[in-house]
């Protein structure tokens, strides 16, 4: 049943436009898918490479920028960044690897919440290239209705999701989980460690970039704080990834449901919405103290906590 279970839920999830779901609840759902997206991609870097990253604003925001420049400077279809943000985010996620990968543990994440600032930074002030601090606004958008928006990145969620399982279940991810428990034990036994960190970290470049050029025709706007904020794009992604369960294949889907649903919840709240950071730290470190391991790591433990699989 485990072997279908991607195929039921990817099913499910195609015809669930075809029901009559309001617009409201269609962005709900591309917003989770979105984030299900990055958050693979994280964790294929953080979670199983073990080079905790925060700085994954620097290649959303790239590959947002890609989309949003390709429209304003050149005319053309913001989509086509979609596909040319692959090759622009290898070569970033090349430099930024020549100089944060030498780099292990905390001095690496550091190095990588610098780099995102760099990069927020240098398109606020490269305002004849970026427009700066007021952004890029696609004036022509590609639809209205939002039900083409939602399989476009199903697709995408899709592709990522069979990329990750597939690299997880090569000698790739053999290296990645090796690197992760002890690099000094990796490199004894011959393992290039410089090489596949580089592409992990390539990787989850890519498929980062890709949700960033997706946000980009979606939403219709960028500016550099948004797409390269370090709280609301860095930051949620690790809390996706940690709240769903690190390592594991479904811990960014259930994450991003999470967190999407509660900070749609917390917005409401007319005394808390501009509070919703805060309340995400607290559900973090609950996460931390008693769910180590995500929802989906800990999942028996939850199991046992509520009584579930008893026997009569």
């Amino acid at each position: 049943m485990k072997r279908y279970a991607p195929y039921l839920i990817l099913g499910i999830m195609a015809i669930l436009p075809l029901i009559g779901l309001s617009t409201y609840m269609l962005h709900i759902l591309i917003m989770v898918i979105m984030w299900s997206v990055i958050g693979m991609a994280w964790n294929l870097l953080g979670g199983y490479c073990g080079q905790v990253s925060f700085g994954h604003a620097a290649f959303f925001g790239v590959g947002a920028y890609t989309a949003g420049i390709l429209y304003y400077k050149l005319g053309v279809s913001a989509w086509w960044g979609v596909p040319l943000s692959v090759l622009i985010l290898v070569v970033e996620a090349l430099i930024i690897g020549f100089i944060c990968l030498r780099l292990r543990g905390p001095f690496f994440a550091l190095a990588t919440l610098a780099m995102g600032e760099v990069m927020r930074v240098t398109a606020e002030n490269l305002r004849d290239f970026t427009q700066g601090s007021l952004g890029i606004m696609l004036k022509e958008r590609t639809w209205v209705e939002k039900t083409w928006y939602y399989y476009i990145i199903l697709l995408i969620a899709a592709v990522s999701f069979v990329v990750v399982k597939k690299v997880i279940e090569s000698r790739l991810g053999y290296y990645f989980v090796a690197i992760r428990e002890d690099q000094d034990a990796a490199e004894s036994l011959g393992i290039n460690t410089t090489l596949y960190k580089t592409i992990a970290l390539c990787i989850s470049a890519v498929l980062t970039g890709l949700a960033g050029a997706f946000y980009t025709n979606y939403m219709g706007y960028i500016d550099p704080e948004v797409v390269f904020a370090l709280h609301d794009i860095s930051i949620v992604t690790i809390m996706v990834v940690m709240v769903g369960g690190v390592a594991t294949f479904w811990g960014p889907v259930v994450g991003s449901v999470i967190m999407v649903l509660l900070a749609e919840f917390i917005r409401s709240l007319p005394r808390l919405g501009s509070a919703h950071q805060t309340l995400f730290g607290i559900l973090l470190i609950v996460i931390i103290i008693f769910l180590p391991n995500g929802i989906v790591g800990d999942f028996p433990k939850i199991k046992r906590i509520f009584g579930f699989g008893r026997r009569s």
